[in-house]
């Protein structure tokens, strides 16, 4: 693998996971909005959001080729999607609320903010594991170039 594909995978996984911890943050922020947008006249509330990655691809020959030279198979990842939560909005009996229904019930968001929490946590994980893999990188380089140097 080449020392420098090693930064820019790091550097792809860095961005990814922070667009991931600023979308968790847009979540746990509007996690009791009920106006998030208008459609058809009626207020809607917010959907929970979702980043959704893959690794960023090769051709096949490609990446054949540079196996044989000795090259790494790493492209890094990126950021194909940030797509809204299917599941259903949760009905809360609050017949004071102004955008209760006729029922008396209000559609809060989808979002569940233990699950919040966990995802942020497994963000902010992983983007302290490229952190360190992006140091860890730099530390041999340099290491490297002090054994030229001798």
């Amino acid at each position: 693998m080449n020392i420098s594909n090693s930064f820019g995978i790091s550097a792809s996984a860095l961005t990814a996971q922070r667009l991931r911890m600023d979308v968790i943050s847009s979540n746990i922020a509007n996690a009791e909005t009920t106006r998030a947008s208008v459609v058809n006249g009626v207020a809607v509330p917010y959907k929970r959001k979702m980043v959704v990655m893959e690794p960023n691809k090769s051709s096949f020959s490609t990446m054949l080729q540079n196996q044989m030279q000795g090259g790494g198979a790493g492209n890094g990842v990126r950021v194909t999607e940030i797509k809204e939560d299917p599941s259903p909005l949760k009905p809360v009996y609050d017949p004071t609320h102004p955008d209760a229904n006729a029922e008396g019930y209000v559609y809060m968001p989808n979002v569940d903010i233990a699950k919040e929490m966990v995802d942020m946590i497994s963000a902010s994980r992983s983007y302290e594991a490229n952190v360190t893999a992006l140091n860890s990188t730099k530390a041999m380089i340099q290491k490297a170039l002090e054994i030229g140097r001798s």
